[in-house]
């Protein structure tokens, strides 16, 4: 009969949570924990200490009581015997008597042989004071007084034994008891209800910060947490978030960067492949021809391929130094052959064939390939190439004949995105410079532009040697 309620009340228990979900809530679990343990520890020892202290308060009057029916009991004499006193209604109050072990008086209530007799003649013939109790439905407290001077460890030649029923004491225990366990639940209760307030008060800020952040954008934004007073805790968390959307930032931006400056350097082997398919069916051509514009797309593929990865490479690099080794002179004559300069401006490329820089290839060509370009769009007659090994560095100079930099513009030359005169016709998005300067410090070196050269505009690369 009782296996369903069983089985339903076991099923509710599944049902109900392991824990709070919120922070709130375990905090204000936690504290009513911590309280109500508190509270039973404090509670039993307050319990423990009024249960002893009446008990006290019963020996005491047991002792004042037995004490006083001591006093009337002449031990002087042989047998020993109890002398009339004017109030005798002591001996009815619970109260026997012995001469030894032979029994005088005893309460009317407690005749020979009754068990509380018994307790009472037990404890009458033991040396000194005792004191036990009798339970039972209602328990009694009975404590020995002697009524002669007797040696220690021997029976006393006389005693009496007075009797206290602990019922009402015991029933003021029970009803401090009683009282304590509920002041406990309105404690426990309000120790509950006033951390759940303090706790939701304490989480406000977070609650705020939770709402500010989904509001912003991590690249759009620039609020932070940090310009808020908050308590010293939340001050820091603020502090560790404000980072953490900085470096979100600065991850996101260097990704923007990364697909600006592959676009940037893909438009022109893209523009060499255009040109030559436009060429080739421009009209019927022949086999040598074809061949030729085979070779011209295979290049400019291979060039594409080359700047991927190497860009790829440099956005995975730990390490800042590329390793590898390349001669100098093959790399910049190469890459003046692939330049398509208007006839009117010649390409120059000057240098000792020996000379080795201590980066790959592909990273040379891409570092000095955005200054070319550069120096193609402003030169008027003449770009030049030069090569050099100087105080322990590998220098290539790139010159051309152009109208040079602005004094205006100079802060702002290697910055991403920044063009001297934007109206100026010349293609271009601001990232060659910004690229080739990245690229060539994380092979450990440095492009820099030389002030004071006029006409026109010098870019110097210095390299580690090989």
């Amino acid at each position: 009969m009782t296996t369903l309620p069983l089985r339903t009340l076991r099923a509710s228990l599944r049902r109900l949570p392991a824990r709070p979900g919120t922070l709130r809530g375990r905090l204000s679990l936690v504290a009513l924990a911590t309280a109500a343990l508190l509270m039973v520890i404090l509670t039993v020892v307050f319990h423990t200490v009024v249960r002893h202290h009446l008990q006290r308060q019963a020996d005491d009057e047991l002792r004042t009581r037995a004490a006083a029916v001591a006093a009337t009991v002449d031990t002087h004499h042989v047998p020993v015997r109890v002398l009339e006193t004017p109030d005798d209604a002591l001996l009815d109050s619970n109260v026997w008597v012995y001469a030894g072990p032979r029994l005088l008086e005893h309460p009317a209530s407690s005749p020979v042989g009754d068990r509380l007799t018994r307790t009472a003649t037990r404890i009458a013939a033991q040396s000194g004071r005792r004191c036990t109790t009798q339970e039972g439905s209602h328990p009694i407290r009975l404590c020995s007084e002697p009524a002669d001077d007797h040696p220690a460890g021997s029976a006393p030649r006389a005693a009496v034994v007075a009797a206290l029923d602990l019922s009402p004491y015991r029933s003021s225990a029970d009803t401090l008891l009683g009282a304590s366990l509920a002041l406990d639940g309105a404690v426990l209760l309000c120790t509950y209800a006033l951390t759940r307030l303090a706790v939701g008060r304490a989480l406000r800020p977070v609650r705020a910060m939770t709402d500010q952040a989904a509001q912003w954008s991590a690249v759009g934004s620039d609020e932070r947490f940090g310009g808020t007073a908050r308590p010293t805790e939340l001050a820091r968390l603020g502090a560790s978030l404000d980072e953490l959307l900085d470096r979100i930032r600065a991850m996101l931006r260097h990704e923007q960067q990364l697909t600006r400056e592959l676009s940037h350097e893909l438009r022109t082997p893209l523009a060499r492949i255009i040109a030559e398919l436009d060429w080739w069916q421009a009209r019927p051509r022949s086999a040598a021809d074809t061949l030729a514009t085979h070779a011209a797309l295979g290049d400019a593929a291979q060039s594409m391929r080359t700047i991927c990865d190497t860009l790829l490479d440099d956005a995975r690099a730990t390490s800042d130094t590329a390793p590898g080794t390349t001669d100098v002179m093959p790399v910049l004559r190469q890459l003046t052959d692939r330049l398509r300069a208007p006839g009117k401006v010649a390409v120059t490329v000057t240098g000792p064939d020996t000379l080795v820089a201590g980066v790959p290839a592909a990273l040379l060509e891409r570092i000095v390939s955005p200054l070319t370009d550069n120096a193609l769009r402003h030169a008027r007659t003449h770009i030049g190439l030069r090569a050099s090994q100087q105080a322990g560095h590998v220098r290539v100079e790139v010159v051309d004949d152009g109208s040079g930099v602005p004094d205006s513009f100079l802060a702002d030359l290697f910055q991403p995105g920044r063009r001297a005169d934007p109206e100026d016709g010349h293609g271009g998005a601001g990232l060659g410079l910004p690229l080739a300067r990245r690229l060539a410090r994380s092979a450990g070196g440095e492009v820099t532009y030389r002030t004071r050269h006029a006409p026109g505009a010098t870019f110097v690369v210095s390299l580690p040697p090989g």
